[in-house]
């Protein structure tokens, strides 16, 4: 019901401005101090004092005395304070938000009918997931949870390299070493298997005498030269190292987890002839050089002072280049394109972007969002150097953690809980501590990922919100089941008030984070109807409510519910039934 009620405002306010012959642009309009009564206020008089000649607080005034909140639904009264609009509810704000809020759908926006591509991890398949990184799949996944969730069709995409220079290190390596050279895998799996070839290689790439090191490079090099040639058996021999290791890293994204709708080769762009045909292109642009044996782009005149190497002067293209044949697909298949990139690629996308546009393609449908990096308080970390820790430790020792916690707040209880829902709730609880851990905060901040931070159940984390879902879903079920037709007229009590504001505010939370794309946003919100929820738990007896209160008391712990299990959805933390 905010944006509803928003809405209203809104109107109300372009009115009376109107009215005034006041700018109508510019109102405002944002939620107020937590100490001031009101659902939202507008700071636009600050903006009029230049217009009236009057300090805000009087311009406050003057709007707020041509102001009506005659004819609409939601919108009771405008009062000021200094130079602050402030509007309230009517109580049909409440019970319409009580009843809305009772579909299990709540918060979901209507279709908008865009198409929306979002494209993250795309990590090179050299290994296993490592910590480092783990926040590209975690912050991409919830992007496309949240457009999805306001009315967006979207696409997750996951853009493998398998023509670079890396894969054909690691074909080379495969090929070259025998098993029994190599160290026993860290774990059963794929990646694990796999990536001590490509560690293997780089070893002898760095380490080698120089005539095993020449030997390797003109290897490699003949890949990548086979592989722009299109050459199918060197095709089908990549493709068998690629596609076992990503098998490997999807298996470990697929815990956390991140799907995917479509894994999109590099060497589909190649073998079309887009790569080549952009090739050409590029050429032909005023700002292409031929400068140290490699064709490039100088964009210096578009503020972007290292040029963007496109072709080799063997004539082979480089991962730039494909990923411009890449999203210019992208943008010509979808309304809009979201990436998520890592901090230490904001140089190439300021050339991807600049180079996009300079060939005529529309770029204003292309959004990218970075991420800083994961740290553990030990330090560092590094896939290649085989010195990394894999986000499977993370996971494993997360619901480790989980699990013995769960146990330990469940001794005691009356009720048995059988090994299996324990197995459960701890991956749930220990899982779903990492994704929020890692999703709660602005992208572009550091982390350094803490267990007693990620796992307290006291504290704004995760547990501490799946407590609150679960802890509704039991009142729920020992009522059994929540009475239809009742109204929130009744529930007047500052907790019961202040749970309904935070359960309306869903929907307009949704539109703003999908517009900002910024999840950690919808985190927030969960952490704040958690605490609205417990304080109502605490002063409001629902079970043992009295007659005319406990159908509408039970009716809010379900919409609640709804808020808090929707929220989590968004940023991917499952909601358990108990705890």
């Amino acid at each position: 019901m905010r944006r509803e009620f928003r809405a209203e405002v809104e109107a109300a306010l372009t009115e009376a401005l109107s009215d005034l012959n006041l700018p109508t642009d510019d109102l405002g309009v944002e939620s107020p101090p937590a100490d001031v009564d009101a659902t939202l206020a507008s700071s636009v008089a600050y903006r009029l004092a230049g217009e009236l000649g009057a300090p805000p607080p009087a311009c406050a005034e003057q709007v707020t005395e041509a102001l009506s909140v005659e004819g609409y639904e939601y919108l009771s009264a405008v009062s000021t304070l200094g130079p602050y609009l402030n509007f309230t509810v009517t109580d049909r704000y409440f019970d319409d938000t009580l009843v809305a809020a009772g579909d299990e759908e709540w918060g979901r926006l209507p279709p908008t009918g865009d198409r929306v591509v979002v494209e993250h991890t795309s990590a090179n398949p050299t290994g296993p997931v490592h910590v480092g990184r783990a926040r590209n799949p975690i912050i991409g996944d919830a992007l496309a949870r949240l457009l999805e969730f306001a009315g967006n069709d979207v696409d997750r995409q996951y853009y493998v390299n398998d023509v670079g220079r890396q894969v054909a290190v690691f074909t080379w390596a495969y090929d070259y070493f025998d098993e029994d050279e190599l160290p026993e895998p860290e774990r059963d799996k794929a990646d694990y298997d796999l990536v001590r070839y490509y560690r293997a290689g780089n070893e002898l790439l760095e380490t080698g005498d120089s005539d095993e090191v020449a030997a390797a490079e003109a290897e490699v090099t003949s890949i990548i030269k086979r592989l722009e040639a299109g050459d199918e058996a060197t095709y089908e021999r990549v493709g068998e190292v690629v596609d076992t290791v990503l098998a490997g890293m999807r298996e470990t994204l697929g815990r956390l987890p991140a799907e995917f709708d479509e894994f999109v080769k590099e060497s589909r762009f190649v073998r079309s002839g887009a790569t080549e045909d952009l090739v050409a292109r590029l050429k032909e642009l005023d700002e292409a050089v031929y400068e140290e044996e490699a064709w490039q782009l100088d964009l210096a005149d578009e503020g972007i002072e290292k040029n963007l190497v496109f072709l080799r002067s063997d004539g082979t293209s480089l991962y730039p280049t494909r990923d411009l044949a890449y999203h210019k697909w992208k943008l010509a298949e979808y309304d809009r394109a979201v990436t998520v990139l890592g901090e230490d690629h904001h140089l190439q996308a300021d050339q991807l972007r600049t180079t996009l546009s300079l060939l005529g393609t529309d770029t204003d449908p292309l959004d990218q969002v970075f991420y800083s990096w994961v740290n553990l308080p030990d330090g560092g970390m590094s896939t290649r150097e085989g010195t990394g820790v894999d986000l499977d430790d993370l996971l494993d020792e997360a619901v480790a953690r989980a699990r013995a916690e769960v146990k330990r707040r469940r001794e005691g209880r009356d009720r048995a809980v059988a090994d299996e829902e324990v197995k459960t709730i701890a991956r749930q609880v220990g899982v779903g501590a990492v994704r929020y851990d890692m999703v709660s905060k602005q992208p572009t901040k550091g982390i350094t990922f803490e267990w007693d931070r990620a796992l307290n159940f006291e504290a704004q984390s995760a547990p501490y919100v799946q407590y609150v879902h679960a802890r509704c879903l039991g009142i729920e079920e020992r009522a059994d089941g929540v009475p239809d037709d009742v109204d929130g007229t009744g529930l007047t009590s500052p907790s019961e008030r202040a749970l309904l504001h935070e359960i309306a505010r869903l929907p307009a939370v949704v539109e703003r984070a999908a517009g900002d794309l910024s999840p950690h946003v919808v985190a927030t919100y969960t952490r704040d109807v958690a605490e609205a929820f417990n304080a109502f738990y605490r002063e409001c007896p629902v079970l043992d409510a009295p007659a005319d209160l406990r159908g509408p008391r039970l009716a809010l712990v379900r919409a609640a519910r709804h808020a808090v299990a929707n929220a989590l959805d968004i940023v991917g933390v499952e909601a358990p039934r108990a705890m």
